[in-house]
């Protein structure tokens, strides 16, 4: 992931505004509100970042952060699991050393699969060669629960999340450089929405689904 600053990504929003409208429109709707547009599209960047990353396939993304050093615990049949980092937003990946692949969809309670877990049978669970990650809400926290390993002598080889954006002190943003291009359609997108040209908006919303695809 690379910080990209404020400044940059507020003039290529601009730009894409000024692609797409002519000069006296952009004029016309900063007219139009007490806001000026270059007021709102900050105010647009950090939801933009949050809807790109959330919606983005996973091979726009560029492995996020790792919190494979913080302490797992184990529980029963080989199984364990973790705590989440507070600013979690989405789960990228995550392997125990003794597994042969490493998992990149993990499910939740609400999935058929979950109650599986719990199962004395290996085969049944997730084994080393076909791994299953639970992201579950627990009284510590929002958790991964992992199953299951060989042993107890496994340790965590890889742990990869999305954080929640925020804008740095430095004011920059961290924003995954193949997800670039949407997240600046997507702010000119809530820019656009906000002074209500719903028809440009729309068409904006058609770029952002394209790159995703």
């Amino acid at each position: 992931m690379r910080i990209y600053p404020l400044h940059k990504v507020e003039a290529d929003v601009r730009l894409s505004l000024d692609r797409n409208m002519r000069s006296r429109e952009l004029q016309e709707l900063g007219d139009t509100d007490t806001l000026s547009v270059d007021q709102v599209i900050r105010s647009k960047i950090v939801e933009a970042v949050r809807r790109v990353h959330s919606a983005a396939p996973l091979h726009l993304i560029d492995g996020g952060y790792s919190f494979a050093s913080q302490p797992f615990f184990w529980g029963t049949l080989e199984s364990g699991w973790m705590l989440l980092p507070d600013d979690f937003m989405r789960f990228v990946a995550f392997r125990m050393s003794d597994w042969e692949r490493r998992v990149t969809d993990a499910i939740t309670p609400a999935d058929s699969d979950y109650e599986l877990q719990s199962s004395r049978f290996k085969g049944i669970r997730g084994t080393a060669q076909r791994p299953v990650c639970a992201i579950v809400m627990r009284p510590e926290g929002h958790v991964i629960e992992f199953y299951s390993c060989r042993s107890k002598d496994a340790t965590v080889a890889e742990a990869m999340y999305l954080p929640q954006p925020r804008m740095t002190r430095q004011e920059g943003i961290g924003i995954c450089s193949k997800c670039y291009e949407a997240v600046i359609y997507t702010a000119a997108l809530l820019t656009l929405t906000t002074f209500g040209d719903k028809e440009r908006a729309a068409a904006m919303g058609e770029l952002v689904k394209s790159i995703l695809s």
